[in-house]
Formats: structure tokens, sequence, C-alpha cells
């Protein structure tokens, strides 16, 4: 009924409190099956997962500007997130208020995304027990792993892709500038 990898989120999302793997689950299932669609509901909730992160991390600016995207598209997309079993105009309203308290840099408290079927919460309870979370429980802010998560991951692919994408593009300008002088 819901997508594997949205439970994943969710189990996240209220579990452990790692955004960071929020946001990698739901960017992976994002890229599979709605590509470059930057207004999909998955970015939305990528977004709101980023802005936590930040704001957990007191990067207020990075915060606000997840949150306000996240807002825009989320307000768009009220019935998909009826169809995904969240109470959209609770959560809408919850997301406003989030954005107002990180506008006035107040520090990080968890939120809880406020669901309504019964078997999807049931469901994410138990994927969090499997996984040793308590569904529902509080960020550990002292956990510098968690909170600073993005700092301590392995880039090195990241950084090769991009060098890569250096090379095509100098190859291709090359190529197009010696055709232009000839």
């Amino acid at each position: 009924m819901y997508p594997r990898a949205y439970i994943e989120f969710l189990m996240h999302f209220h579990g452990d409190r790692d955004y960071f793997e929020c946001h990698e689950v739901l960017e992976e299932y994002w890229k599979e099956v709605d590509p470059n669609n930057k207004q999909s509901i998955w970015v939305g909730l990528i977004l709101l997962a980023v802005s936590n992160y930040h704001q957990r991390r007191e990067n207020f600016l990075g915060a606000k500007k997840t949150i306000d995207k996240s807002i825009a598209i989320l307000n768009n997309q009220k019935n998909k997130l009826l169809h995904l079993g969240i109470d959209a105009e609770k959560f809408l309203n919850d997301l406003i208020l989030r954005q107002q308290a990180i506008a006035i840099e107040k520090p990080y408290s968890s939120y809880t995304i406020p669901l309504t079927d019964p078997m999807l919460i049931e469901s994410c309870k138990a994927g969090c027990s499997d996984l040793g979370f308590i569904w529902g429980s509080a960020s550990d802010l002292n956990n510098s792993k968690l909170v600073h998560r993005h700092s301590a991951r392995d880039r090195s692919n990241v950084i090769q892709e991009r060098l890569d994408a250096l090379k095509r593009n100098a190859r291709f300008i090359q190529k197009h500038t010696e055709k232009g002088s000839e």
C-alpha cells in the first residue's frame, strides 16, 4: 500500500531521528519514481528532514531555506499527503509553526508527523523495534555522530563524479572551441 522507502523514512524520522538517513532513503526512491520533478511530494518530505537536520545543528539559515521550500511543495500536494496517511491540514499548520520557530532561532525539538492510518503506524513501530529504535522517542542531541552525520560520510564517489563531469565538460568545450576556430 505504501512504498517501502516511505515507511523507512518514517521509521528514521520518528525512531532514531536520523534525518540524514531520511534524506538518503527518500532521495533514492524519488530518483527511481519521479526523477527531475523538484515539486514532487518526495522532495517536500526530504526537505523537511533536511530542515530538521539543520535546525538541530543550529544552522538556522539552512533550516529556513529548506522548511520554506518544503512548505511550498507540500502545500500543493494535500491530496497526496492524505494518500500517504498524513493529516494534511494539521501537518501543514505544524510546519508553519516550525517555520516560525526557525525564524526566531528557537532550538530544535523532535517532531511527529500526524499520521492517520493505524496500520501504517503499527508497521513503522514494528520496523523501528526490529532496528532497535523506539518510535516517537526524542532526538539524542548529545549524539554527535547523529547530529553531525554529514561530516562523517564517505564522499569519495561524489567527488569522483564531479571530477569526471568537469573533465567531460572541458573536453566538450575544447572540442567545440576548436570547431569554431576552423
